[in-house]
């Protein structure tokens, strides 16, 4: 199965996430499929490539909680279903 969540990368206490489409087995760090995006939680920035995770969407990814909520906030589930 495949899922639409968050990989790790920067410095210690300066953590920053790329959203990533991969494989549910992979471990975290893991080569991804795709990358979808970038969230910084310590400014809260978010950049999305939102055409591209559309398609993974409705391809049958399945978003974990904290990416959906990104999702949510960015409103491309309103994409999806259209």
């Amino acid at each position: 199965m495949i899922k639409l969540r968050l990989k790790r990368y920067g410095k210690k206490r300066e953590v920053s996430y790329r959203i990533v489409a991969m494989n549910s087995s992979s471990r975290r760090e893991g080569r991804p499929l795709e990358e979808l995006g970038f969230y910084n939680p310590r400014t809260d920035e978010t950049r999305l490539n939102v055409p591209g995770i559309v398609k993974r969407l409705k391809e049958g990814a399945q978003p974990t909680e904290t990416v959906r909520s990104l999702l949510v906030k960015a409103k491309v589930f309103e994409q999806v279903n259209a």
